[in-house]
């Protein structure tokens, strides 16, 4: 599927370049003669598409890794960074980086900012949600929408001051809708470190979280410091959000379906639910942007509408079953 996104866009090529051009950057020198730096094939495919995909690969996978914790943290299948507002929360950070101006000294600045605003929302969610140690639907949901609105009345306050600069309201606006137009390298660089990092730390603590499930008192007469695994797990999960986010904008529903997906396909234990996350993630969000270059060429669409196209009903399906369970019980 990679391949696939990395050869066919606006401008189709040939599968056999396209191998010809990776396998010239990634095998060993004088194996394989790179192209001349200029040539429109060698642009398009390893300046252009190829950081494009890795992208989405590492924005997908690390979306489907919050989203398996987050879901594993309130014990709910419902929760997702996008619906409990810390995808809004990281956009949020990463819009003032963009409009106080920091992010034009750094690219830095932006994922900073939308970890920061995804660990305070996430964090807000969390003790708002939290009562006599268990997490109620109803809270939880009726917490996300109250967060998402208050987020979503700050950003637009902050568009209205920046308004008269209209290529950073035009960049910010379209930035809120999510994509991967005009990725490059560096924002590869950018990612790829917080991304191992969380990675790292959601498969260590994959125990803690299949405890926590059974129920905080049960996850602390195992010895679980609850507490501060909980710290740690949403702590990581608003990393990966932040981080994301801080790249592609806000890309909703893929934190909410993925995990649900492959927790019906191999089971709910997180040993496998994280690696499985990340990999049908990684999967799923370069599928969609294959989709948003080749579905109305050669104009694009924005990549978090399809996925909102998608998930939108997927959440309302996962709605009235969780609800139909609860009125059966």
């Amino acid at each position: 599927m990679s391949l696939l996104g990395i050869a066919i866009g606006s401008t189709d090529l040939p599968l056999t370049l396209t191998l010809r051009v990776m396998a010239a950057h990634l095998l060993p020198a004088n194996w394989i003669e790179l192209p001349a730096p200029h040539d429109p094939h060698h642009v398009i495919i390893w300046l252009v598409r190829t950081p494009r995909i890795l992208a989405a690969l590492l924005i997908g996978a690390a979306l489907g890794i919050a989203g398996a914790q987050i879901q594993g943290l309130f014990q709910n299948p419902l929760a997702a960074p996008d619906i409990i507002g810390t995808s809004a929360g990281a956009a949020l950070g990463a819009v003032f980086s963009i409009a106080s101006g920091l992010a034009a000294y750094s690219l830095y600045f932006t994922p900073f900012f939308a970890f920061l605003g995804a660990l305070i929302t996430l964090f807000i969610v969390f003790t708002l949600s939290h009562h006599q140690n268990r997490h109620f639907i109803t809270t939880l949901l009726l917490a996300g929408i109250a967060i998402n609105a208050f987020i979503g009345a700050i950003t637009s306050l902050l568009i209205t001051v920046i308004w008269h600069d209209h290529e950073i309201t035009r960049e910010v606006l379209f930035w809120l809708m999510g994509g991967l137009d005009s990725r490059t390298w560096s924002h590869v660089s950018i990612i790829l470190p917080g991304f191992l990092i969380g990675l790292t730390i959601a498969l260590i603590y994959t125990r803690e979280l299949d405890l926590l499930s059974l129920g905080t008192e049960t996850a602390l007469s195992l010895g679980v410091s609850v507490p501060t695994v909980q710290r740690i797990i949403f702590t990581n999960a608003a990393l990966l959000t932040g981080m994301a986010v801080a790249i592609s904008g806000i890309i909703g529903f893929v934190g909410l379906i993925v995990p649900h997906i492959v927790r019906l396909l191999i089971g709910p234990g997180h040993r496998y639910l994280i690696p499985g996350s990340a990999l049908l993630g990684s999967t799923f969000l370069v599928t969609m942007d294959l989709l948003a270059r080749t579905l109305h060429r050669p104009e694009e669409i924005r990549l978090g509408i399809l996925t909102a196209l998608i998930g939108a009903p997927f959440f309302l399906y996962l709605l009235l079953k969780e609800s139909s369970e609860r009125g059966l019980n």
